[in-house]
């Protein structure tokens, strides 16, 4: 069963506050990811090839990512996968290599260049969830009494 077709819980109380508080948080969210979004293009690339990228960095700091683990990590089949490595290969900003252990496995990682457009991405949104990290921390607040009631 789909979550669209999910059974809806059972009827809660909730208050006109409660509604305004899970409306709150979805816009603070959705405005952040926004930024990100925009941030990303200026730079030329999607969303999805900025969250490869990151994905990419933190995976290898610790071991290798083959593009399978990749596709895990961005809850993509693996042929899609492979095509956005492609586009961040043809960019510039990632390298695939044979796995020498296991030849069937290809491994991914990120160039000097694709370090660099990484870093200027993050600084920016870093700095963007600097700004909103009070809001959001009073809004986790809120959430945190709603699922105590």
């Amino acid at each position: 069963m789909t979550s669209a077709k999910r059974a809806a819980p059972k009827k809660a109380r909730l208050t006109a506050g409660d509604y305004e508080t899970l409306a709150s948080f979805r816009y603070g969210v959705r405005r952040y990811l926004a930024f990100a979004e925009a941030n990303a293009r200026s730079v030329g690339l999607t969303s999805q090839q900025h969250q490869a990228l990151l994905a990419i960095k933190v995976r290898t700091a610790t071991r290798p990512m083959s593009v399978g683990d990749l596709a895990a990590e961005l809850l993509l089949k693996h042929h899609s996968t492979v095509e956005l490595v492609g586009r961040l290969e043809k960019a510039g900003f990632a390298r695939r290599l044979v796995d020498d252990e296991d030849r069937r496995k290809v491994q991914v990682s990120l160039t000097p260049a694709g370090e660099d457009v990484l870093a200027a991405l993050s600084v920016s949104n870093l700095r963007e969830l600097r700004l909103i990290a009070p809001a959001f921390a009073g809004l986790l607040d809120q959430v945190d009494k709603l699922t105590e009631a």
